[in-house]
């Protein structure tokens, strides 16, 4: 911080982001500070040299502050309550006794609470959206391959992505274009150029795909919130009726997890070391998945090619799909999921949309019960972040829900 005011002192601007704190999801390594995935096995390692995205924001002149907790190894053992990480659940900034959101809680719960100017997320599935929804902020989960995961806890090679939490979308475009971009040391980010903002991008006039086809089984404030969305989003935009394709995208989705998990963190379970993570159902349910057939997987895989297919050409007949983030509000910390979510069905577009590798933003739009933010999300096809981008800054300038601020 003291390199930055120095430097800012004598005119040597490195760009909109220097000077800005920011927090890092325990998953991220750090020149000189311990690197957790949230789990007690892996407390105390450390790794050489900073992640890409850390360096990156790093020669962009943003101050890493904070390494911020996290669900234990970002989920993937199947965890069922808030309690699941060693620094234990993470707070709603808006009510302490609600869940901040998975796997990033961290992130999402710092950023909300103002202790941050931006974190950085993970997204395998809904890990950035989840929390950005329940901690009332904007979360920004790019096309797979947009951001090297270099230097990051993989939990599935073919699904994992990193992204941007911050106050406003504008906020995650200035974060995006700092982190985006081809990483020689990981093959599998994309040689595709991204600018924020884009020039060629229009503000107005865009065709958005509504996608309602289980909003009667959302809390009545998250319906009603989407619908009032609906009505400001029609102030800019074109709005048609989308449905989504019916495969079986939560299936796959989770198939592929399970089977790419369990290679690599074979050794952890093998070891018996699983039986230190918190919660106790992660220390049973990651042995299932040692399992896994490799017929189910590799069907998975297929069945993956025709999800992208599918989505993909709906995704070419909009600007963006819009839908709301999550059923419900964050569930109270002291709360099995089991018992909470028991009415809504997970995220089928959230399911497809990552099964495809596709981006997609959450923005705040209102509250709902016990005063907990709601949330919707834009998903785009691959690629499109500076049209998602563009329709949530859209939003965000006829409404103030991102400047919301909790009473802590």
């Amino acid at each position: 911080a003291r390199q930055a005011e120095a430097e800012l002192a004598a005119g040597f601007d490195r760009g909109p982001l220097h000077g800005i704190p920011w927090g890092a999801k325990d998953l991220l390594n750090a020149e000189g500070y311990p690197t957790s995935w949230g789990a007690v096995p892996y407390k105390d390692q450390r790794f050489s040299g900073d992640g890409h995205v850390t360096a990156k924001l790093r020669d962009a002149g943003a101050v890493l502050v904070a390494k911020l907790g996290m669900v234990e190894l970002a989920g993937g053992m199947g965890y069922n309550q808030p309690n699941a990480s060693l620094t234990g659940p993470g707070k709603s900034p808006w009510n302490v006794d609600s869940w901040a959101g998975g796997s990033s809680s961290g992130s999402g719960s710092a950023v909300g609470a103002g202790a941050v100017g931006f974190a950085i997320g993970s997204e395998t599935w809904g890990s950035i959206v989840t929390p950005a929804a329940f901690c009332g902020i904007s979360g920004l989960r790019p096309t797979y391959g947009r951001v090297s995961r270099r230097g990051a806890m993989a939990l599935s090679w073919t699904l994992d992505k990193l992204g941007p939490m911050a106050r406003s979308a504008d906020d995650c475009g200035l974060v995006l274009d700092v982190i985006a971009g081809h990483d020689p040391g990981d093959p599998t980010s994309a040689q595709r150029h991204f600018r924020y903002p884009d020039p060629t991008t229009r503000s107005s006039g865009f065709r958005i795909g509504v996608v309602s086809d289980k909003l009667d089984q959302c809390q009545p404030e998250v319906q009603a919130n989407f619908e009032a969305s609906l009505a400001v989003l029609a102030e800019f935009a074109t709005l048609e009726d989308a449905e989504l394709p019916d495969l079986p995208a939560n299936e796959v989705a989770g198939a592929i997890i399970q089977a790419e998990l369990s290679s690599l963190f074979e050794e952890l379970m093998t070891s018996g070391d699983v039986r230190q993570l918190t919660a106790p159902e992660d220390r049973i349910n990651g042995l299932a998945s040692l399992a896994l057939p490799a017929h189910v997987y590799l069907r998975a895989l297929r069945i993956r090619r025709h999800i992208s297919a599918a989505m993909d050409a709906l995704c070419a007949k909009y600007d963006a799909l819009v839908a709301p983030t999550l059923p419900n509000v964050a569930s109270p910390i002291d709360q099995d999921f089991n018992a909470y979510f028991a009415r809504a069905n997970r995220s089928q577009l959230g399911a497809a949309a990552n099964a495809a590798g596709l981006p997609g933003i959450a923005i705040p739009n209102g509250f709902g019960e016990r005063g907990l933010p709601t949330s919707i999300t834009f998903t785009g096809a691959a690629w499109s972040e500076s049209s998602l981008l563009a329709i949530a800054n859209a939003y965000q300038e006829r409404t103030t829900w991102h400047q919301q601020q909790p009473q802590l």
